[in-house]
Order: C-alpha cells, then sequence, then structure tokens
C-alpha cells in the first residue's frame, strides 16, 4: 500500500535539478508583482495630474527593500528577507545555501531585464528626440540646455566633495543626475496652459530636447568613469570627445542607413517587418558603444535619433510604445525597489547627514535649473522665471541616471536615497510652479505642436 500524502507532493526538498525551475517561478512572480504595482502606481499618479512614472517609482519603493520586500536584490537585502524566496520556501524547502543561489539568479534575471528597459526607453526617446526641431530652436534653447546642465552638474559636484566630502566619482555621478530634465511633464504643461507655441515654450521644449541630448553624453562619461574607478583629465576629455563623435558621426552616418533601413522594412513582408529591424538596429547600436567603451544607452539613444529621420517615423513610434510599455517598467519600479529609504530616517542620528545631503541636491536641482531663464538673452518681455522652472523636472531621465548609479555600485545608499528623493521632489513641484507663473493667455496661443502633444502623453 502506497505511504503518499500531500504534504509529499507539494513539500519535497529541492534538488540542483530544481534550481532552473525555481528561477523561473521567482522570476514569473517578480514580473507579475513589477506590473501589478507599476499599473497602479501609474494610475493614481494619473488621478492627481502627475506623470505615471512617479507612480512606477513609489510603487517600487513600498514592494522593495524600504517596505513590503517583495521585489528586492542581494546587494540590499539576503535571501532570508525575500517574500518571494520565502513563498517558495514554503513549497519546496531548500537549504540556505541553495536558497541564496536561487535568489541571486532570480534577482539577476530581473535586473539584466531592467537594463534591456533602460535600453528600450533610450530607444524611445530618442526616436521622440525630432533632429529638425532642434535645427530650429536656434542658439537661445541651445545656451538654456548647456546652462541648465553645466551650472547644476558643477555645483552639485562640487558641493559634494567640499562639503561633504564625498569620493570624487560619486560626487560627478550625483551631479550628473542634476543635470537631467523632463520635457514629457513640462510640455504637457505648457500645452495645457496655451504656452507651447509661446517664446517661453519653444525655448523650453527646444532647451529639454538638448538637454536629453547633452544629459545623455554625460551619463556615458561619468558611466565609463565608475568602471575604472579613477578620474584622469585625459581620459574624460577622451570620453568626451569618444561619446560626442559616437552620437554626431551615427546622426550622420544614418542618412545613408535610412535608405538601407527602409528598403529592408518594404521587403519584409511577415509581421514585425518595421520594428524587429529597427530593435536589431538599436541593440547592434547599444552593443557597439558597450565594445568602444562607452554605454549601451547611448548607443540606443542615437539609433533612436537616426531612425527619427526615416519617413516611417510615425509607424515606428507607434509600434514601439507597446514594447516599452512592457519592458521599461521593470526598470522603473526597481529602481525605487532598490532604495532603502531608512537611511534617511531622522530618527537616526547617523542618517542626518544623509537628509542633509538631500536637501543640498534640491537646492542645488532648483537654482541650477531656475537660473538658465537668464541666460536668454536679446528677447524683451519674456517671463524668464517660466523658463528656468520649466527646466527644473526631472522625471524618467533623472530615474535612468539613480538607476545606472546604483547597479554599478558607486552610490552609497543615502546618496542613492538622496537622488531619488531629488527626482521625485523635483518632478512633484514643476508643473504647479510654472502654472503660478504662466497665466493663460486671453487670446489663446495655438498649441497645434502634435508631435510635442504625442511625447507629452507617452510620458
Amino acid at each position: 500500500m502506497l505511504n503518499f500524502s500531500v504534504s509529499n507532493l507539494f513539500f519535497a526538498t529541492a534538488t540542483e535539478a530544481d534550481k532552473a525551475p525555481l528561477v523561473l517561478t521567482g522570476v514569473l512572480l517578480t514580473l507579475a508583482i513589477i506590473y501589478i504595482t507599476s499599473k497602479l502606481g501609474g494610475e493614481l499618479s494619473r488621478l492627481v495630474n502627475l506623470p505615471p512614472v512617479l507612480g512606477e517609482l513609489v510603487g517600487g519603493v513600498i514592494v522593495g527593500v524600504s517596505a513590503l520586500n517583495l521585489v528586492v536584490f542581494p546587494e540590499t537585502s539576503e535571501a532570508s528577507t525575500s517574500q518571494i524566496m520565502n513563498f517558495l520556501q514554503f513549497f519546496t524547502p531548500m537549504n540556505p545555501e541553495f536558497l541564496s543561489e536561487v535568489f541571486a539568479s532570480q534577482s539577476e534575471v530581473i535586473s539584466v531585464l531592467a537594463e534591456l528597459g533602460v535600453v528600450v526607453l533610450l530607444f524611445e526617446i530618442g526616436l521622440e528626440s525630432d533632429l529638425r526641431e532642434l535645427k530650429s530652436v536656434g542658439y537661445q534653447a541651445a545656451i538654456v540646455a548647456v546652462v541648465g546642465v553645466v551650472a547644476p552638474f558643477a555645483l552639485g559636484t562640487v558641493g559634494l566633495i567640499y562639503f561633504f566630502h564625498f569620493p570624487t566619482i560619486p560626487a560627478i555621478f550625483a551631479g550628473a543626475a542634476l543635470t537631467a530634465t523632463s520635457i514629457g511633464i513640462t510640455s504637457k504643461v505648457l500645452s495645457e496652459l496655451g504656452y507651447l507655441k509661446a517664446k517661453e515654450g519653444q525655448i523650453i521644449v527646444g532647451a529639454a530636447v538638448i538637454d536629453d541630448v547633452l544629459g545623455i553624453i554625460v551619463l556615458a562619461v561619468v558611466a565609463s568613469l565608475a568602471k575604472t574607478g579613477e578620474v584622469n583629465l585625459t581620459q574624460v576629455i577622451l570620453l568626451i570627445v569618444s561619446a560626442s563623435a559616437f552620437l554626431i558621426g551615427s546622426i550622420l552616418l544614418g542618412k545613408f542607413f535610412n535608405q538601407s533601413f527602409m528598403a529592408i522594412a518594404d521587403k519584409l513582408k511577415t509581421r514585425g517587418n518595421l520594428v524587429i529591424p529597427a530593435f536589431t538596429f538599436a541593440l547592434l547600436m547599444a552593443f557597439l558603444a558597450n565594445v568602444i567603451h562607452l554605454e549601451a544607452i547611448l548607443g540606443a539613444f542615437a539609433a533612436g535619433l537616426v531612425l527619427d529621420e526615416t519617413d516611417k517615423r510615425k509607424e515606428l513610434d507607434k509600434q514601439v510604445i507597446p514594447i516599452a510599455d512592457v519592458i521599461v517598467p521593470v526598470f522603473f519600479v526597481t529602481v525605487g525597489a532598490r532604495v532603502d529609504l531608512s537611511v534617511l530616517n531622522p530618527l537616526i542620528p547617523e542618517n542626518r547627514a544623509g537628509l542633509a545631503i538631500a536637501s543640498f541636491l534640491i537646492v542645488v536641482a532648483i537654482i541650477g535649473k531656475v537660473i538658465t531663464g537668464w541666460a536668454v538673452f536679446g528677447q524683451p518681455n519674456i517671463n524668464r522665471l517660466a523658463i528656468g522652472i520649466g527646466m527644473i523636472p526631472r522625471g524618467e531621465v533623472g530615474l535612468v541616471f539613480a538607476g545606472i548609479g546604483s547597479t554599478s555600485g558607486v552610490l552609497s545608499k543615502p546618496l542613492e536615497a538622496a537622488i531619488i528623493i531629488m527626482v521625485i521632489l523635483t518632478t512633484f513641484l514643476a508643473p504647479p510652479l510654472l502654472k503660478l507663473v504662466l497665466k493663460k493667455p486671453e487670446t489663446g496661443v495655438p498649441t497645434t505642436d502634435n508631435s510635442v502633444k504625442e511625447l507629452a502623453s507617452t510620458k
């Protein structure tokens, strides 16, 4: 007679052969939690007229190491603290060493998916950064963008080194995170107020697009510095030249590539005839950037800029968005999940330094962008304060900096948390402040720039 029970069926001890299925189970459950979190957070943000990406970030904080411990990683937590691992352990008992192996493998898969998410995100941003618009905004927007990158970067980096005694590379990384500007958030507010076609609106949107390009170059440089672990002036100059040359060269060669791309897309008759070649090109460009010791995201961004010039740009945009909707939330939720907000608890004396760092970054983030309005010359009666405030929100671009800084290991927990707080607050503050300093025009300024409206709606 068989001596068999339900407990034998469901609670068998794990063996090495069970590792792959257990890892897959953990990955599937983690992804389900990430998607539920991203949608709930995004919808709640929309209800209060905030960008969905903020809801995804805050949701990540809730399910991550700061609260529920559902989505956690080995660099911040032990396997035994992961609620998902405890769930698997309940059904399939594992010894501590085996549990740690499963946890590490599962976390690595999620981390790779998050990295892929940021590559897709930068490809999407590249597609939305209209080069024709960059050419038309003129020197005013370019000056605003340069000031908006240089001022917060310099103030943040120098302040962290001299006032808070941070090592050079973490200080540079945090300073670089201050350079970002989210075009989607600002352009949405400008559109609502009827200022998208006004002088202020044109300068802000143009400067924000240029800001993205400069910011990606800065990110590629500082991420490469993080890999080497040292700062050398010659190396920095070489990296800046390499990143700029890669981006400019890609755009110039793109004119010749676009003809081949269109020919291939027209000849393919099966599903994905447009989006698969586009993503293949983006991945190859990301691979090439990595090979020459730049960042993969720079290659993906360059690919987006190149394909933005094709005749099928709008069709490609529509096909890329659903793919980004699936993979990009993994990046944003995991960025929030990695942040340990307990390091900012003011009740613990040793945490107060982290709060001071966060306060410093917020002040620099605001001042460093507000002053850009006074970089506009030869424009009488222009609202300089509105231009400066319009450049404040960091949004999704600032999170890219924080996410890459976190995965590279260059940021300490207090500094990482301070950057996340800076991104959240600047993104929260900018829309109401912009509405405060801009009044709806009495006659109404036409806002028929559909490309920017589409861009705002996707953010």
